[in-house]
């Protein structure tokens, strides 16, 4: 049978913070060592990149954080970002701080289960699915649930924050 992994049974703090919330999701797992790019993992694993989202995490003018959750393929345009959390301007959070400041590291960061909850806002594009695939926590590891419950789990709201390439 190959592939299975014993690992599927060991929950990640986001698999944990819906259990809590009683979310309902679904867990994919697949062989990842190293970080790879979300659109890499949606192409390898057949899955439409526009469902697949991924998480970035920012730090805006005022030294708070901020979490946006948007389509792998997408880029995150950082004046609606900015405008999306009130603040004057964010910038991406450096690599070596994901871990320190959310608990996951680069690959494997979810926008459920941080050390702390911060201010999410959603790509608005995903209220158009049925369900969206996230990161599950850990390399290798993917959470599907619905985008309302994603929503709800974790505060967020929904508005425009990709770069459309200034059209």
């Amino acid at each position: 049978m190959g592939k299975a992994k014993k690992e599927k049974d060991i929950k990640t703090n986001a698999m944990r913070f819906l259990d809590s919330k009683k979310i309902a999701y679904t867990v994919n797992t697949y062989e990842c060592e190293d970080f790879i790019d979300g659109v890499h993992i949606a192409q390898m694993l057949g899955q439409n990149e526009d469902i697949s989202f991924k998480t970035l995490v920012t730090k805006g003018r005022s030294g708070g954080y901020f979490v946006f959750v948007l389509p792998v393929a997408k880029e995150l345009d950082m004046k609606k970002a900015a405008k999306a959390v009130g603040e004057k301007s964010v910038e991406m959070l450096h690599v070596k701080d994901i871990n320190a400041v959310t608990g996951y590291i680069r690959g494997g960061c979810s926008p459920l289960g941080m050390k702390k909850q911060f201010v999410t806002v959603i790509d608005e594009t995903a209220k158009g699915f049925d369900t969206v695939i996230i990161s599950g926590g850990r390399l290798g590891s993917q959470i599907l649930l619905a985008p309302d419950d994603l929503a709800k789990a974790c505060g967020g709201s929904f508005r425009d924050i990709v770069y459309d390439g200034g059209m």
